[in-house]
């Protein structure tokens, strides 16, 4: 079965005679396509419509959709439209978690039939990933695992975090990455007590940690990885933290599993660092799921009481991070089954002194 076709399984059970997917995240897990177009699914059939930019691309790589192009007399909202009468459709679902008000209200004047917020339907079915879906983030993961293995080669004293990106982004995108999953992060000394620091001209220095949060996408779906690196000997105190935080995401992955709570898998990493007593200094949940998007839910943290599904695919990134000193994250992919969970990433995690 198809996204298509599973997105058509669930309308029964959201009461709706449709679904309407706009955003670009729901389009490609329903097509594996981007094309900036409006995607129509029904309980039997699909109609998608975009415009002459990507219409070639979309009649070669879309199946399971009838295909539609937009004109400057005749766009999107007029082919749904058109579909809504012709069928009598009444129900029609939409991305309320990605629609914004002003389209919101566009959609209300221009389309017969009430609008239904229906986000839960794909957010449902992009939590358990299907095996096309985890080849293509298998595939990401080893691009992530060589970009790590080649900067390792190429840091040295005396260049820039804005630099080392720079590089991580080639080394990704030269193995068959399409893009970054998100702007990499890379926190050298001080800044690496801030989870999301933006890299800037901070000269790398004997003594420090180097933080590095990167990924990329295969067929629009996201890696996603963190390792921390010292550059030259690290002090007593840093090579302890460091323990401490890869023992806890060891703990968060040994409670991984389908079936349990995000707030299990979290508590289980939170409780290693609370007893090493850096509690205090971890600022974040253990991870997020990822697919089209790079977070996406469930997640794995202490707000999260909902049980894992088969197939999640969630990150295991517990930190700590002293203000004004260094931080340390260490960061894995993992898939979720029934009995536990499988390490997508290959990139050693004892500590690498450069």
């Amino acid at each position: 079965m198809n996204h298509i076709e599973k997105i058509a399984a669930r309308l029964p059970e959201y009461g709706l005679d449709a679904m309407m997917i706009t955003s670009e995240s729901g389009e490609r897990y329903a097509l594996g396509f981007h094309g900036e177009g409006l995607l129509l699914v029904t309980r039997d059939t699909a109609q998608y419509s975009t415009d002459g930019r990507y219409i070639e691309a979309a009649r070669e790589q879309v199946e399971g959709a009838k295909i539609c192009l937009t004109t400057p007399d005749k766009g999107h909202l007029a082919f749904v439209r058109e579909y809504i009468e012709a069928k009598g459709l009444h129900n029609i679902g939409f991305e309320s978690g990605a629609v914004t008000v002003d389209s919101h209200r566009k959609y209300a004047q221009e389309l017969p039939g009430i609008l239904t917020p229906a986000q839960k339907l794909l957010d449902d079915l992009r939590a358990s990933k299907d095996e096309g879906e985890l080849a293509l983030m298998r595939r990401a993961q080893e691009i992530t695992d060589e970009a790590f293995k080649a900067i390792l080669n190429f840091i040295r004293p005396g260049m820039t975090e804005r630099e080392i990106a720079a590089r991580l982004v080639y080394e990704m995108l030269s193995r068959g990455g399409e893009k970054v999953s998100f702007d990499p992060i890379v926190a050298a000394g001080s800044n690496g007590s801030r989870p999301h620091a933006v890299p800037g001209d901070r000269i790398v220095e004997a003594g420090m940690f180097i933080t590095m949060d990167f990924g990329c996408k295969v067929g629009g779906y996201c890696s996603d990885m963190t390792r921390t690196v010292a550059l030259g000997q690290p002090t007593p105190e840093m090579e302890a933290v460091y323990a401490a935080v890869l023992a806890a995401q060891k703990a968060g992955i040994n409670a991984a599993r389908a079936g349990v709570t995000g707030r299990e898998i979290d508590d289980a990493a939170r409780c290693v660092l609370r007893e090493a007593g850096y509690g205090a200094y971890f600022s974040h949940g253990f991870g997020h799921s990822l697919g089209v998007d790079i977070h996406e839910s469930p997640g794995a943290s202490s707000k999260e009481t909902r049980p894992m599904p088969a197939g999640a695919v969630i990150s295991a990134e517990p930190g700590v991070y002293i203000p004004g000193r260094f931080g340390v994250r260490i960061e894995d992919v993992l898939i979720l089954g029934e009995t536990g969970c499988e390490d997508i990433t290959r990139s050693p995690k004892d500590l690498i002194v450069l």
